[in-house]
Parts: structure tokens; C-alpha cells; sequence
């Protein structure tokens, strides 16, 4: 199509008579969209439930097993027949 016949084409649909819409349509995509609204607000509501209460669990976690603190020694035995105040002093094996 070249741009005259174009031209033409939009300005018979221009001049045309427009067509009505429906009675019904606007109150349906009103209640359409509101339901939309209702439930895009819903989600938001259930997922910030599921970080706060992932956030409580694993804030319980940390407090309860304290990842960050160093685990004992398990390879160091222990010290035996050490008095407070007096030096310890390596013996060798008999």
C-alpha cells in the first residue's frame, strides 16, 4: 500500500461512525481490574509473610548454634595437673 492509499484508508475509518461499546464492558473491566488489584495485593502481603518469617527463622538459627564462633578443638587434649599461679613446663616422654 503507498502512502496516498494509506492516507485514504485512515481518514475513511476516521470519518467513519464510531462503534459503541457494549453497556456491560466497562463495569466488568472495572470489577476485572479491581480483582487483579485484590489479588496483586494479596501476593505482595503473603510473600513479605514468607521473608519476615524466614528472616525470624534463620535470625533463631543464628542465635541458637552461633555459626560465627569457633568450633572447639578436638585435637588438643587437655591440660591435667595445672595449678592456677604455677608455670607449665614441657616433660619429655619417658
Amino acid at each position: 500500500m503507498i502512502r496516498p492509499e494509506r492516507e485514504a484508508a485512515v481518514r475513511r475509518l476516521m470519518e467513519a461512525v464510531p462503534v459503541g461499546v457494549p453497556p456491560e464492558l466497562p463495569g466488568e473491566a472495572a470489577r476485572r481490574g479491581a480483582r487483579l488489584l485484590r489479588l496483586r495485593r494479596a501476593g505482595r502481603r503473603l510473600l513479605w509473610l514468607v521473608l519476615c518469617a524466614a528472616a525470624a527463622a534463620f535470625l533463631t538459627w543464628a542465635a541458637l548454634t552461633r555459626p560465627w564462633a569457633e568450633p572447639p578443638s578436638l585435637t588438643t587434649p587437655p591440660v591435667s595437673g595445672w595449678q592456677a599461679g604455677t608455670p607449665l613446663t614441657c616433660r619429655a616422654p619417658a
